[in-house]
């Protein structure tokens, strides 16, 4: 929001300020130091846009300046007609989703967007409209996009800062888009300006900033202690300079700590004056023992300060101590009303004690009349020394206040959940509220509220259900927040405890942990715990049979074999079939058509997705929740199939369906899905952003299994979308290969596979073969048979790169072998190309290029665009070597305009090593007389040599007869004829 705390020196200026400082309009005062750091910062708004860092991560201790050197930087910004937006993490409320970003966005209530529909497209609470919810439906990822557009369209309109103080207090769902806007900055003129304690930041966003630091993406400035000049003549210039020096070194060189030993110092001199003592500290650079309980309750406190700033307090009246403890449990919600309730002043006397406390610097007013303290840490220092039990009936007066002007739950929750500790219905509604509003798009919130919630329910044997569906509601939080273990042993006790009348509550426990075992990598549990699960006594119904196998049917081919699974699928359909379950079927012969092509079956796989889309297709959504998983496995076995529009089509249709019912943890496998048939149909900008979508939600996850095959995909699309030898795709492969650790299921043979691709493309020939053997082994037995012709054709080009021709041929004859045996277009065509290789390092063009001809049209039929154009581009030189240079250059050029119409880097990088080469003129033979003629008056010629009068010429090329007769008389007098027929013989001849 709009600076409400304007700081001096690195910190607040207060009572301690010099006589005489000049002062800004804004009520701040000048900056000391820093000098170098603006310079740094200034380049950056000139730079805007222009090769400026997209972020800019400013740390430091406690009081050191971070706030002081922002507030400069915003005002600067401004000054140049940059929008900036400023926000502030806070310590207390670090529950409350996006609360820095909302703060943020608050200003857009008065300087709205030009076109407000992407502000509306905004969920509320980053609209900064005072309203807490986010609608159910919202996807947090999707919202993170949606807020990432409304930046860059922000900054169109001059340039944009979004400055945000203090997130190393941000909470969760704050972190977790922090961490998106640094891995994929904003684009246009638009920075990101953080300010944090280095020490207090969560590890995972000082491990974001520090990685993207390395690469140039964010722009690092530490900020050390002030140096002495700055802080003794900026900041005491009236002061003797051996005592200014004095109190310099008792701050070390922070600018906070200086200024409250000064303004201690000249507290303690004005009151020597009033008693006329000489007497008493001069002033006081130890804290007591008092004051060191409260330091260490709020971290990176230079020793003394927090004394120093609580001796502020001392000349306070109690009711004026009790206003000021108010504001600062209150935070956000430290309004008049609330102020009021909380204190139960009256306005008249209320008015009083804020005129009181702003007089003394303690208390400033905000946006929205919010009253806030001078610096985070005074407020720490008052919260931590307010009594427990005050804290407590303030936050009790604030829920009851929130809830009588019918404030969001979230809103209220804050302070219900402080002040509640036993059963109390209306809290546990409000709490339960709460998590429902933030379950999508802040799920560790909405953890938090289900948590709060189950602490004051009564833990009583007639509540056991409600209290296990609390339990598990806030497992699925936990798991898609990324808390995988602890969502883990929740769902263990939900299931050890759910009671015999309890059936579909222990079946989804056991579904959902089964779900989480596997994104933990722990296959053999989650198959025990579903085996176990059917064999128990009673026995499940049908309808949870049908639930329980389909997940357990997902274990292939991750870990199990799908032939140990082909029994479990049959049973699973046969229970389904059995009680006319409809989408139980429909999943059954999902997961069999993705088993079955996985294994290269695809004549059984070919029927079983035929039949598994009938059914799909009719069914509407509704009935398809739980079945987003088997619509994205339909996908990958269609695109295995060679299907791409079905394929693309239901995943879809899985998206849409996951998305709104917040399944988030099966949105990379349809991203992932999709991306893959966009690579196949030559689509690598969108496919990008595909795999940068899934890559989000794998981290947010927490998942390392799942993040390693998302990044495997994702080497794929970049090595398909950037230029051959692009780090990016590389790194992206190598870093899949260390998530997987020692693992050899599929997901692990795609990150090897990936990695042997990456180097190849690279031009590391014996890295790739050793990566791909890694993968599939000697024989490539370990991997999908539908992906061998292709590693095939990678290793003959590696063989042959290293001079092994023998392994080549080899490698050649199995890729023919495995794609006949498959009988799909893109793995003949890769066959035919590893053939070619062959042919062309024998001395014979002529054969390559009719096998890479055929290669081309057999991609062309499949829809396999990328594939196409690699055919054609290598097809292109041997066609000209076999003597067909028209044809090998219009080959060239329809492959280099597929390649171009696709975003396929790689491919370009292709087509520009087999150019054709330029054609050399032949010697002319055109006679000089001919040669003499203008091209309009050739034109003319030629017309007279066809018989056509000198009216017909003027018509045919849009002239009048006159300027016909001009021409034709120059022709006669350059070709020296004097008729018609004459020139018409000529013409012949030539």
């Amino acid at each position: 929001m709009v600076d409400n705390v304007v700081e001096f020196g690195g910190e607040s200026a207060h009572v301690g300020a010099p006589e005489g400082a000049a002062r800004r309009h804004d009520g701040g005062s000048p900056l000391v130091g820093r000098m170098a750091e603006l310079a740094v910062l200034d380049s950056v708004i000139e730079r805007l846009g222009h090769g400026a860092p997209p972020v800019v991560d400013i740390t430091g201790a406690a009081g050191i300046g971070k706030s002081r050197l922002m507030a400069e930087f915003c005002r600067r910004a401004r000054r140049r007609g940059v929008t900036v937006l400023r926000g502030r993490a806070a310590e207390y409320e670090r529950h409350l989703p996006f609360h820095p970003f909302a703060d943020a966005f608050a200003d857009l209530v008065e300087r709205p967007p030009h076109d407000e529909s992407h502000l509306d497209a905004v969920p509320r609470i980053l609209g900064g409209r005072g309203d807490g919810s986010v609608p159910a439906a919202t996807d947090r990822f999707g919202l993170h996009r949606s807020v990432a557009g409304l930046l860059a369209q922000l900054g169109r309109a001059g340039g944009l800062v979004v400055a945000l103080d203090d997130v190393h207090w941000a909470d969760p769902a704050s972190l977790e888009f922090l961490d998106h806007l640094v891995r994929h900055p904003v684009s246009g003129p638009v920075v990101l300006v953080v300010a944090r304690r280095d020490r207090q930041t969560p590890t995972a966003l000082s491990a974001v900033l520090a990685r993207e630091a390395d690469t140039g993406a964010v722009l690092r400035i530490g900020l050390a202690p002030l140096a002495e000049q700055d802080c003794v003549e900026g900041l005491a210039p009236d002061l003797p300079r051996a005592r200014a020096a004095q109190l310099y070194a008792a701050g070390e060189g922070n600018p906070l700590y200086f200024l409250s030993l000064l303004h201690a110092h000249r507290e303690d001199a004005a009151r020597r004056r009033a008693s006329s003592s000489s007497r008493g500290s001069v002033f006081p650079f130890t804290s007591g023992p008092a004051s060191a309980s409260v330091e260490n309750g709020i971290g990176e406190l230079p020793s003394g300060l927090g004394a120093l700033l609580l001796n502020e307090l001392d000349p306070l009246s109690p009711s004026q101590r009790r206003t000021l403890e108010a504001i600062a449990v209150l935070g956000d919600h430290a309004v008049l009303p609330v102020i009021g309730r909380a204190t139960g002043r009256t306005d008249a006397e209320l008015d009083d004690d804020l005129t009181n406390l702003e007089r003394r610097d303690l208390v400033r007013r905000a946006a929205g009349g919010r009253m806030v303290l001078r610096h985070p840490v005074i407020r720490a220092l008052v919260h931590e020394s307010t009594a427990a039990r005050r804290r407590v009936e303030i936050h009790r007066a604030a829920a009851a206040e929130l809830a009588r002007t019918g404030a969001p739950a979230v809103e209220q929750a804050r302070h219900v959940e402080r002040s509640v500790a036993t059963w109390d219905p209306q809290a546990y509604a409000v709490l339960r509220q709460a998590a429902e509003e933030t379950a999508s798009s802040a799920p560790t919130s909405c953890a938090h509220w289900l948590r709060a919630a189950l602490r004051i329910l009564p833990d009583a044997v007639e509540r056991g259900a409600e209290r296990r569906v609390l339990m598990l509601r806030r497992a699925r939080a936990l798991g898609v927040a990324g808390g995988l273990q602890e969502s883990r042993d929740l769902l263990h006790k939900v299931i050890s405890t759910a009671g015999p009348d309890e059936a579909d509550v222990r079946t989804s426990a056991v579904v959902l942990c089964a779900l989480t075992e596997r994104h933990l990598g722990r296959y053999p549990e989650a198959i025990a715990l579903l085996r176990r699960e059917l064999s128990r006594q009673p026995e499940p119904s049908p309808a949870q049979r049908v639930s329980i196998g389909l997940e357990l049917s997902s274990s292939a081919p991750h870990n199990t074999p799908y032939p140990q699974m082909r029994e479990h699928v049959a049973r699973t359909l046969a229970d389904a079939r059995a009680v006319g379950n409809e989408p139980g079927e429909a999943g059954a012969l999902a997961v069999a058509a993705f088993g079955e092509a996985y294994e290269g079956g695809m004549a059984r796989a070919s029927t079983y997705a035929a039949q598994a889309a009938g059914l799909l297709d009719g069914l509407p959504d509704d009935d398809l929740t739980a079945l987003c998983e088997p619509l994205g496995r339909l996908g990958w076995a269609e695109a295995f199939l060679g299907r791409f529009t079905d394929a693309e089509r239901h995943a879809d249709r899985g998206l849409g369906i996951a998305r709104r019912t917040g399944q988030v943890y099966l949105l990379p496998l349809l991203l992932l899905c999709k991306a893959h048939v966009r690579i196949q149909t030559c689509r690598l900008p969108s496919a990008c952003e595909l795999a940068d979508e899934a890559e989000d939600i794998a981290r947010g996850i927490g998942s390392g299994e799942l993040l390693a095959f998302v990044l495997a995909n994702k080497a794929q699309v970049r090595i398909a979308a950037s230029a051959p030898g692009d780090q990016e795709a590389l790194g992206a492969a190598e870093e899949a290969v260390a998530s997987m650790g020692p693992s050899d299921n599929w997901r692990a043979s795609m990150a090897w596979c990936m990695l042997g691709y990456a180097a190849l493309t690279g031009g590391d020939p014996h890295r790739a073969r050793d990566a791909l053997l890694r993968a599939g082994g000697d024989d490539l037995r370990g991997l999908q048979p539908s992906m061998r012709p292709l590693l095939s054709e990678l290793l003959v080009t590696a063989a042959l790169a290293t001079g092994d021709v023998d392994a080549a041929t080899a490698w050649a004859e199995r890729a023919h072998d495995e794609a006949e045996r498959l009988g799909l277009p893109v793995q003949r065509a890769s066959a035919m190309r590893s053939a070619a290789q062959l042919a062309l390092h024998g001395g014979a063009p002529a054969r390559a290029a009719t096998l890479l001809a055929e290669a081309a049209a057999e991609c062309a039929r499949a829809g396999a665009v990328f594939w196409e154009a690699r055919s054609l581009l290598l097809a292109a030189p041997a066609m000209t070597a076999a003597g067909f240079e028209a044809r090998g250059a219009a080959m060239w050029e329809q492959g280099r305009r597929l390649a171009v119409g696709g975003g396929a880097g790689l491919l370009l990088g292709l087509a520009e090593m087999t150019r054709p080469p330029v054609p050399v003129a032949p010697p002319s033979t055109v006679p000089p007389w001919l040669a003499s003629l203008t091209v309009r008056e050739r034109e003319v010629a030629e017309l007279v040599a066809e018989g056509l009068t000198n009216q017909a010429i003027a018509t045919r090329l849009y002239l009048s007869p006159r300027t016909v007769e001009t021409h034709l008389s120059r022709v006669f007098r350059k070709t020296d004829v004097a008729t018609r027929a004459g020139l018409a013989a000529l013409m012949a001849r030539s």
